[in-house]
């Protein structure tokens, strides 16, 4: 019999208790072919049928949470079963003044606010991403998962109303970009950078200023745009469309304009938005990279090694505008937070870099493109601290290069 930690005498050797390193520590069950473990034998069903407090109470408690961020304009609602609520206001988590969350009643909530499909599915996976309508105006992107094997919740305030370009501090460039015929338009950044809303900016610009065919794959629906000149077909993964590859199948058949594609998270959406905007549309899509001309290799990294270098030629000819985008914490009492953009956009020169495989020099690229209208990420910054819209250090703390923004900011260059 094998030993437990117990038994053994710290400092003493493997021989020295009578076993050897073969049996005492045995390889692990992935190196024998002959161990064979199912995926769904490894998920525990969420046990809803079981636990919960009174119909209703999940709900009530639920809208209330929900109200607390619409009054203090808060962004995102974060629950977990043994705390109490918080809420995220200007960045930072915040505690609301109720007793922490017991496990029953965040299973009551998940029964009051799932329909029974949308629970089922919760209660197979242990996950359920959907979106929640608060009123007319205002609604929630939801996730409802379980972790360590209590329930937990994460909710972000989306309204209806889809704010200009000043409004979110945007560069009014990014107008001139959504006005293109075709190609592909990138936004990278990390979740919670405020991608979704600045390319619902781009939309809502190109839609009171063009009779178009916008057709949208989303998982869930974020904003809610209305027709001004645009005619726009916002489609729902779960609710319009089984998955994302049959709505990217059926997009080219649906004859839009203009398309957004969501999160490019593999292969398959990826080539499929590529060829779309080779074939004369205008595609907007989003991807995690750290800037703008490091994207390229998140792309690659998505497509065999034997594919990359047609990956290669479609982006050289078909790419429009990569933009990098974080939110950073501003000095005004009445705007939160403001984005810092890095943009890259496709001129003769960075087509030709892209060709060449010379993706890596792209930065000096993107630094002498000023008057094309491309921007690095340490000049943005240079620009937020100097209205006095960002403090010097939150700009500092927010860079992979901040020697060189500390010069920028000294006049050095």
């Amino acid at each position: 019999m094998i030993p437990d930690s117990t038994t053994r005498v710290k400092g003493e050797s493997v021989d020295a208790i009578g076993g050897n390193p073969a049996t005492l520590f045995p390889s692990p069950p992935w190196k024998h072919p002959t161990v064979s473990v199912s995926r769904k034998e490894l998920i525990t069903p969420v046990p809803t049928d079981t636990r919960g407090t009174q119909a209703g109470e999940g709900r009530k408690a639920w809208n209330s949470w929900l109200a607390a961020i619409i009054k203090v304009e808060g962004s995102d609602l974060i629950v977990k079963a043994g705390l109490p609520p918080r809420i995220r206001f200007r960045g930072a988590l915040k505690d609301l003044t109720s007793p922490p969350v017991t496990e029953d009643l965040m299973f009551q909530v998940a029964k009051d606010i799932l329909d029974p499909n949308q629970l089922d599915h919760f209660r197979r996976h242990g996950s359920m991403d959907f979106a929640f309508d608060f009123d007319q105006g205002r609604r929630f992107r939801v996730n409802l998962f379980m972790a360590r094997g209590r329930p937990a919740v994460a909710a972000r305030l989306i309204t209806s109303r889809i704010k200009t370009f000043e409004e979110l501090g945007l560069r009014t460039s990014l107008g001139e970009i959504s006005m293109a015929a075709q190609g592909l338009i990138l936004f990278s950044g990390v979740t919670g950078s405020g991608k979704s809303t600045s390319i619902a900016a781009m939309l809502q610009y190109v839609n009171e200023r063009k009779k178009v065919h916008i057709v949208t794959i989303e998982d869930p629906i974020e904003y809610i745009f209305t027709d001004v000149k645009a005619t726009i077909n916002q489609r729902e993964i779960g609710i319009d469309c089984t998955n994302f590859d049959d709505a990217l199948r059926a997009l080219v058949r649906e004859n839009p304009d203009i398309c957004l594609v969501g999160e490019m998270r593999d292969y398959e959406t990826f080539e499929a938005a590529v060829r779309a905007a080779e074939t004369g549309h205008l595609v907007f899509g989003t991807i995690h990279a750290s800037s703008a001309w490091q994207t390229f290799g998140r792309i690659y990294d998505l497509f065999p090694e034997s594919e990359r270098d047609q990956i290669r030629k479609l982006l050289a000819y078909n790419l429009r505008a990569i933009i990098y985008q974080k939110l950073l914490p501003t000095l005004k009492p009445e705007i939160a937070r403001v984005p810092a953009l890095e943009i890259l956009l496709n001129t003769p020169i960075v087509q030709k870099y892209i060709l060449d495989a010379r993706e890596g020099d792209l930065l000096e690229i993107i630094k002498a493109g000023k008057d094309e209208g491309m921007i690095d990420y340490t000049s943005a910054l240079v620009e937020l601290v100097e209205s006095e819209m960002v403090h010097q250090r939150v700009a500092i703390e927010s860079t992979p290069r901040p020697e060189e923004l500390q010069m920028r900011l000294k006049g050095i260059t």
